[in-house]
């Protein structure tokens, strides 16, 4: 007879998520301190992090039967999205053997693990056992230490806010009985349709196999939500992105509405910064002005219209910050961009039409509609990932990888493509590492003069 422990390490090669909370595997928060700062000074605060429930094990709610195998759902179990529901739970996650997940005191390192089935991993930042911790940046600023010196091409180490309900959707979705705790109500900008349950409802309908991912697929709907990305990135590329959406906070969109054009509710590929991408290629990398092969601070400002937290949001400046020495963000060398080093909608409209790409930005909100996104309340996000669909090129490389490199906004970064496809190497598992993690009002976050 099989362990549970052999049985929990069996199961997770076919069990990724669910709406019910299990009660198979006791579900342990991993401790994070944050630091919330003022002019008159920092306290820090001690909260925790949770795992996204589409990484989680998902079994019967009377057993230990996976209620999906690889990328193909039981249909005796699953034979219609609310029977799927509530028939199959979710449970509590190891942390550091499966997910390579580890907190100690301030810091939170994402290891990416080849013997697991899904080798990266998403994470929430906790204000209590079962509430997302809720930010709202307008008119303050965040920062935090980052070590990306372990991230080779293709991976992607990221730090990003979305408009994720605070409870995960508990008291809204009649389904969801899991909640925050376990890391329930995902949504982004993409409009993922590869989760496994959407507003509380398993995403089976027109459930397509993915064939590049043997644990992956994609449903009929998507989950939409405002996001900004404060940080995406690995040792070779970086970039910030704003991406607005029409509709408030979490989003199940069907067809046409899931797209990034006008009838999409979302804008997919946002407004960005990229140095490379903008014409400073020995900005960042390694052995650059941001050397990667080194920890460094990276501070973001998000300024209003009127200095206060009611005006528009109408900027997002970047600094950094390494060996003591403050460097502002590289500026734009890009002919009809701005020469300029932060995100604003001027910047956003000039850099749209150089790159010849299709502006949605500013009909889904511009700035102003990250803003009021902040307003509402966004959730803190870290997660290392892959990207079986496109090599991480869209960050680091030549996209689309077919296009002419001398055209504009083309190259983002020196990686090829064939080194973008995340293959088991000999040498310990890449990593990301965030650490000192600190928000509150303009200038108060780092003892360095900006």
């Amino acid at each position: 007879m099989l362990s549970f422990a052999a049985l929990y390490t069996a199961s997770l090669l076919g069990a990724v998520c669910g709406q019910q909370a299990g009660t198979l595997v006791a579900e342990n928060h991993p401790p994070l301190a944050v630091t919330e700062c003022a002019a008159n000074g920092c306290i820090q605060t001690s909260k925790a992090i949770t795992l996204d429930s589409n990484w989680r094990w998902l079994h019967t709610t009377q057993g230990f039967t996976s209620c999906i195998s690889g990328n193909q759902w039981d249909a005796s179990i699953c034979s219609d999205p609310v029977a799927c529901s509530t028939s199959c739970a979710l449970d509590g996650a190891d942390y550091s053997s499966t997910y390579g997940i580890r907190t100690s005191g301030n810091s939170l390192t994402l290891k990416y693990v080849y013997s697991s089935p899904f080798r990266g991993s998403r994470t929430f930042l906790l204000d209590n056992d079962s509430t997302y911790k809720l930010f709202n940046l307008k008119n303050k600023e965040l920062a935090f230490d980052v070590d990306v010196s372990q991230l080779p091409c293709g991976l992607n180490g990221a730090l990003y806010f979305a408009e994720l309900p605070a409870d995960g959707g508990i008291s809204t979705q009649v389904h969801n009985k899991a909640g925050a705790k376990y890391g329930t109500g995902y949504c982004d900008s993409k409009c993922p349709h590869e989760l496994k349950f959407i507003a509380g409802e398993a995403n089976i309908l027109d459930w397509t196999p993915s064939n590049l991912d043997p644990n992956s697929g994609t449903g009929r709907y998507g989950a939409c939500c405002a996001e900004m990305d404060i940080w995406e990135a690995n040792s070779i590329s970086s970039a910030y992105t704003a991406h607005p959406c029409s509709a408030d906070g979490l989003h199940r969109c069907e067809g046409s509405e899931c797209d990034g054009g006008p009838t999409g509710v979302c804008d997919k590929d946002g407004c960005d910064f990229n140095p490379y991408r903008l014409g400073s290629k020995a900005f960042f990398g390694r052995g650059k002005t941001i050397d990667t092969n080194k920890k460094f601070t990276v501070l973001t400002q998000f300024i209003t219209s009127n200095g206060t937290a009611a005006g528009d949001l109408t900027e997002v400046r970047r600094f950094y910050v390494q060996n003591g020495v403050v460097r502002q963000n590289s500026v734009s060398s890009i002919p009809g961009v701005p020469a300029s080093n932060s995100l604003t909608d001027s910047f956003c409209s000039a850099q749209k039409s150089a790159f010849g790409d299709t502006d949605s930005f500013a009909p889904k909100g511009g700035l102003a509609g990250i803003g009021k996104a902040f307003e509402r309340g966004m959730v803190l996000v870290m997660s290392i990932e892959d990207d079986s669909d496109r090599n991480m090129l869209w960050l680091d490389g030549t996209y689309p990888p077919h296009a002419d490199p001398l055209n504009p906004g083309v190259v983002r970064g020196e990686c090829s493509a064939g080194e973008g496809i995340i293959v088991e190497p000999d040498d310990p598992a890449p990593q990301v590492k965030f650490s000192n993690i600190r928000y509150g009002d303009l200038g108060s976050t780092t003892s360095v003069n900006m």
